[in-house]
């Protein structure tokens, strides 16, 4: 699916997002390492698109210094000096502001071509790839792809593709109408932007003045051994892994699902969760081994809430789960936090509101804000 979208609001989000990033960053730092741009902000797709980026620079260093015609780097000892070079060069990664902010920008470009339009995305790398490695392509770039990965992950390792090119797009196409209704929303993945600066998807698409194609270039301790970009299969943004669930099983769980139940806990129109209603009840209600007023959310959750609540809450995406505690914990009081949560997630998830993971979420939350 390609849109028509405003490039002119695109640019200029993405350079107003990198300078807010870069100016909280560096205001008491010279420069950035591979470690912490992996955390640097809460979009785990635009950290990752930066180090997508600083992976093919690097690669593109070392082609540049094979190119030389001079010396035999097909030797085994010099290939073998410079395969430990290039994975000490990867660990040493250290980007100072003006460096870093371009990069920023690419990744915070191609995140959100990414969240709206993931077959154009995806079709784009196929056509970046190799000649006649599309495979070996997708599957050292795979740990990049934070966001609608399901879309093209199947077809890495996959019988029967081959070379052909065509064949590969077709697929993404294909596949993505398979599996388009479990992906996650496009509002939430936008959302997690939203930490830095606000993202207007209707200004996003409402120009029909030039249309961006999606093939536009996109820019664990460490260990002592191997090189950086090798890790990042083993970086993630919490402990759980987005489990993954097979397009058959999904529908057909979603097609016996019935809808939420009206109860005490929503407002009298339906339009979402009464606070009021909640207070009430949680108030009134014994919690054996709850402590009572609680901190920092995002800090505060125990491993099986996490899971819990990643899997059953936020669709497998730890990210979202991350991005939503931190948005809770800004909130004043619990009215507005209810607020939110109405707002981005009953209706956008949509949350069975009297199942026990919602009710042990609407209850931390409760108890963040006791005695309000």
């Amino acid at each position: 699916m390609t849109y028509q979208i405003n490039s002119n609001y695109l640019e200029k989000y993405a350079s107003d997002y990198a300078g807010i990033v870069c100016d909280g960053y560096f205001s008491s730092k010279q420069y950035i390492t591979g470690q912490d741009i992996i955390k640097l902000t809460s979009s785990t797709q635009v950290n990752f698109f930066v180090i997508k980026r600083l992976f093919e620079l690097w690669q593109e260093e070392l082609e540049n210094l094979k190119s030389n015609p001079y010396f035999d780097y097909r030797d085994i000892a010099v290939h073998e000096a410079l395969t430990q070079f290039m994975n000490v060069l990867s660990r040493r990664i250290k980007v100072e502001k003006e460096h870093l902010m371009p990069l920023i920008e690419s990744a915070v470009q191609q995140a959100i071509i990414l969240a709206t339009d993931p077959v154009g995305y995806y079709q784009s790398e196929i056509e970046k790839a190799p000649v006649g490695k599309i495979n070996e392509y997708l599957k050292e770039n795979k740990k990049y792809y934070k966001w609608h990965d399901r879309v093209v992950s199947f077809l890495i390792d996959k019988a029967g593709f081959g070379h052909d090119k065509g064949e590969y797009l077709r697929a993404i196409s294909a596949n993505y109408q398979a599996v388009n209704d479990s992906l996650e929303s496009e509002n939430l993945l936008l959302a997690t932007l939203g930490d830095v600066k606000a993202f207007n998807l209707d200004a996003y698409r409402q120009s029909d003045e030039q249309v961006i194609p999606a093939s536009q270039p996109s820019t664990k301790e460490p260990s002592t051994e191997g090189s950086f970009f090798d890790q990042m299969d083993e970086v993630q943004p919490t402990s759980i892994q987005k489990e993954e669930v097979k397009v058959e099983e999904r529908v057909e769980a979603e097609l016996k699902e019935s809808p939420a139940p009206v109860t005490s806990s929503f407002s009298s129109n339906g339009s979402g969760l009464n606070a009021n209603a909640l207070k009430s009840k949680f108030a009134t209600e014994s919690y054996p081994g709850m402590k009572g007023v609680i901190g920092e959310l995002s800090d505060s959750l125990a491993i099986n809430q996490r899971f819990m609540f990643t899997k059953e809450l936020f669709d497998g995406n730890s990210d979202l789960l991350t991005h939503a505690l931190k948005s809770i914990d800004e909130c004043h009081n619990f009215n507005e936090a209810i607020q939110l949560v109405n707002a981005r997630y009953v209706n956008e998830l949509h949350w069975e509101t009297e199942t026990e993971p919602v009710q042990e979420f609407l209850l931390l939350v409760y108890r963040k804000f006791d005695g309000e």
